[in-house]
């Protein structure tokens, strides 16, 4: 309560200031009132939009000295620094730009300020006060109903998040538009783009459908990376850190500003390195990127080449339920015992990836109304996991049995590769329209993907007539997706915006060949889908905005949902989500506040439900009906060079309507006439796995003096399930966890910027898992159950080191 009351006495002497009016118009250097410009009063929660005679106003602004910001696209960004004793009139006069800026690039994906959408941005400026070492869902782990998870334990390696509930395969991830998910499994392994923060200008999180996107479905949130701006200084940077775990990241980048008023070239090099808080879950990450621009008043050319390479021992089994207590990192992957009957672990049961990608992008100022964007693309993918394999059948693997000394060997230890090799490659485009009442988007985009999946053996103990490098298996994957869409903001008072958003989006999918357990998986699948978005913005000039949405997506099934169907059943369908948004934000000078209601209703979402295929693999099934409904509140406080205070609250139910559930039951093998395969139990509502009905941050900065400032982070996730049977001894625990972060930031006279930070994480050592899996089964009528658990590291550091030149 004592808490309550301090903070409700800093609120209402932050709003208590005297607040006056700021008003003005935005034109262009010939006197021509600029519809649409964007006018920010940095330090504040404030922005405006001018409307259709180039008019702004503020009505709530404390006394004190203000920079005003105003931007426009084709024009040159101005800033003045106000004071304001009293109610202020502005104008802004804008210059066209002698070149075109970055933000005419490809962003026909992301949410404007009018959009009836629940947006989050995380800015250039935080992704590099976190950007130590983790991965990017680490450095975005405070947006709201967001959920991280490591299988090594500490943020570095393979990573993965949630956000309401849906994972990063139901999270359409784009990068510059450019479709950034795995064609075939919709997954993005952002172990493949080790340090990609550190070349991030921003990023845009879209909860719900939001606006169409290249690239797959959007079932749960859109995440939107757009890539360094242009940067008109040269620079230089080192960044440097080391901490708990062997865990240290090294990074260089330059960029050459621009050159004779037209080029720029910027270049970054980054190794990262962590042992890994579970066992022998180390990472070895390396990555480039490499952006090359030319520039001109109406124009940009811009290629980038950025590519990651990615060793880590395997984790993804986790740590049985029973040795939780005792032994917190285990990790029994790459166990074998060798010929003289020592246990040993194989040193070399890795991961192996590298992933490049190239992006050309072409933009072009028709009028000054009218932007061209188009991209081409090709992502090349190469690698393999590497495995240790006692007493394998050589059958299983097409190697004939071999006979020594009269006797038949039929099994085999063995080391085993399984390898994907892969292109992803199309175009995208984009013409935008934006003039008095109507901002307008005619986009699209064409994607192939060609994929070999193929198992090698390089070493059997027991080899026989098998070459080296013994191939087992091979399939060949073709993937075509294509979307056009068209998408408009009408104003249709000064307050008042209509939205709608139409989408066609068709999938040709190809699978030829077999797989490892030599079954034929070859398939063709065709889609086409139509997703129409509708919805309504409100925002005064008093600091409310009210909006509402209605949206669909339609999702096609993924490579492991056709490939593990049961072949003697009809193929798996593509679900359905009807989404419904329903928000109110108010933003003040020193305060905002907003809270988003959704309902987001499921038809034929893929779920695993227990069930089976005709060779005994897991399946996952549609179900007819399941939703998600929640509410996402978000709270902001600031006080400039005192305090701010960011916090979010979801709370939501996550259900299933009359869900099936199927458990093994292996006495089925005994008696197979008498006993059924599987039992079957029916409930009428049960819970999603994997959807906490409860997920709080909080971030609570105090500035200790100039340059220096400490964070206290909180996140808190309520108890989840870890199947969709609402079993509480199927679940895991809440858990609540605080970090310290410390920044001292200098501008000495050598350097531009030098930057020395220190985190804490989990500074009260506490104890939780993030992850978990489980396999259910019955023998004799008694229950048992396999499963894995992802500890996550106890109390670490990480310190590191900025310098700017």
């Amino acid at each position: 309560m004592k808490v309550i009351l301090l903070l409700a006495g800093i609120f209402m002497s932050v709003i208590a200031h005297s607040q006056h009016r700021v008003y003005g118009k935005v034109f262009d250097s010939g006197g021509r009132a600029l519809a649409g410009a964007n006018v920010i009063i940095n330090d504040s929660y404030l922005g405006a939009v001018s409307n259709v005679s180039g008019d702004f106003v503020f009505n709530k602004v404390p006394a004190g000295n203000f920079l005003f910001t105003v931007s426009y696209i084709g024009y040159e960004k101005e800033e003045k620094r106000i004071s304001l004793p009293s109610d202020t009139g502005l104008n802004f006069y804008l210059k066209r730009s002698p070149i075109m800026g970055q933000e005419a690039v490809v962003t026909s994906a992301r949410a404007g300020s009018k959009d009836p959408v629940a947006v989050t941005q995380i800015s250039s400026e935080e992704l590099r006060r976190q950007n130590m070492a983790q991965d990017i869902p680490w450095l975005l782990s405070l947006t709201p109903s967001m959920v991280v998870s490591s299988d090594a334990g500490a943020g570095v390696g393979y990573t993965g998040f949630r956000i309401r509930g849906a994972d990063a395969n139901r999270i359409n991830i784009t990068v510059n538009g450019i479709p950034l998910n795995d064609a075939e499994s919709h997954s993005v392994f952002f172990v493949n783009m080790p340090d990609f923060a550190a070349s991030t200008e921003n990023i845009q999180v879209q909860r719900g459908v939001g606006t169409s996107q290249n690239g797959a479905a959007a079932f749960g949130a859109s995440v939107n990376i757009q890539t360094l701006a242009l940067n008109r200084e040269s620079y230089s940077e080192i960044s440097s850190s080391y901490g708990s775990f062997n865990t240290y990241k090294n990074s260089v980048s330059l960029g050459t500003g621009l050159l004779n008023n037209h080029f720029t070239l910027d270049v970054r090099l980054s190794g990262i390195h962590s042992d890994g808080y579970i066992d022998r879950a180390f990472s070895d990450l390396s990555s480039y990127f490499v952006s090359a621009g030319w520039h001109s008043s109406k124009s940009v050319v811009k290629l980038n080449v950025f590519s990651g390479k990615e060793k880590t021992y395997q984790a993804w089994d986790g740590v049985p339920g029973y040795l939780l207590q005792e032994n917190r990192t285990y990790n029994g992957l790459g166990f074998y015992t060798d010929e003289n009957g020592v246990d040993r672990y194989y040193d070399n049961q890795t991961d192996n990836y590298q992933q490049d990608h190239y992006q050309l992008h072409v933009s072009r100022e028709i009028s000054p109304y009218i932007y061209l964007n188009a991209s081409l693309h090709l992502t090349h993918g190469e690698g393999y996991y590497e495995e240790y394999k006692e007493d394998e059948e050589l059958a299983s693997y097409r190697i004939p049995e071999i006979i020594l000394d009269t006797v038949i060997v039929s099994t085999s230890d063995l080391i085993r590769q399984k390898w994907l090799d892969n292109n992803f490659y199309g175009a995208v485009f984009s013409a935008t329209y934006k003039k008095n009442n109507t901002d307008a988007t005619l986009g699209g985009g064409w994607n192939r993907y060609e994929g070999e999946h193929f198992g090698k053996v390089i070493w059997s103990r027991f080899a026989g007539a098998s070459e080296v490098n013994h191939r087992w298996y091979s399939s060949f994957s073709d993937k075509k997706d294509f979307n056009v869409f068209a998408k408009m903001n009408y104003s249709l008072t000064q307050s008042l915006n209509l939205y709608g958003d139409l989408q066609f989006r068709g999938i040709s999918y190809l699978i030829d060949g077999e797989d490892d357990d030599h079954r034929d998986i070859s398939q063709n699948h065709d889609f086409l889908f139509f997703n129409p978005k509708a919805g309504l913005n409100y925002a005064d000039n008093q600091g409310n905005r009210l909006y509402f949405s209605f949206s669909v997506a339609n999702r096609e099934p993924n490579r492991g949902n056709f490939v593990d169907a049961d072949s003697t059943q009809p193929a798996p369908t593509f679900e359905t989500l009807y989404d419904y948004e329903l928000g109110y934000h108010y933003s003040g000078s020193r305060f905002q506040a907003g809270a988003n209601l959704y309902f987001m209703d499921y038809t034929n979402q893929l779920v695993l439900t227990g069930e089976i295929n005709d060779v005994g693999a897991a399946v996952m099934n549609n179900i007819k009906d399941s939703y998600r409904a929640g509410v996402e509140f978000t709270a902001g406080l600031r006080q400039k060079e005192v305090f701010s205070w960011d916090f979010s609250l979801a709370l939501s139910s996550n259900k299933i309507r009359n869900s099936e559930s199927f458990v093994d039951n292996w006495s089925y093998w005994d008696d197979p006439d008498t006993q059924p395969e599987q039992f079957v139990f029916y409930k009428e509502r049960s819970d999603i796995a994997f959807s906490p009905e409860i997920v709080a941050s909080s971030r609570f900065r105090y500035f200790l003096a100039k340059g220096l400032s400490v964070d206290v982070v909180s996140k808190y996730v309520g108890s989840q399930f870890t199947d969709n049977t609402s079993s509480s001894n199927r679940k895991l625990n809440p858990w609540f966890v605080n970090d310290l972060r410390f920044e001292y930031l200098l501008k000495p006279r050598l350097l531009k910027e030098l930057s020395v930070n220190l985190c804490i994480a989990n500074i009260f050592d506490y104890q939780y898992s993030s992850n978990a899996w489980v396999y259910r089964y019955f023998e004799g009528g008694v229950e048992g159950l396999y499963d894995g658990f992802y500890p996550q590291a106890g109390i670490n550091f990480m310190a590191g080191v900025r310098a700017r030149f």
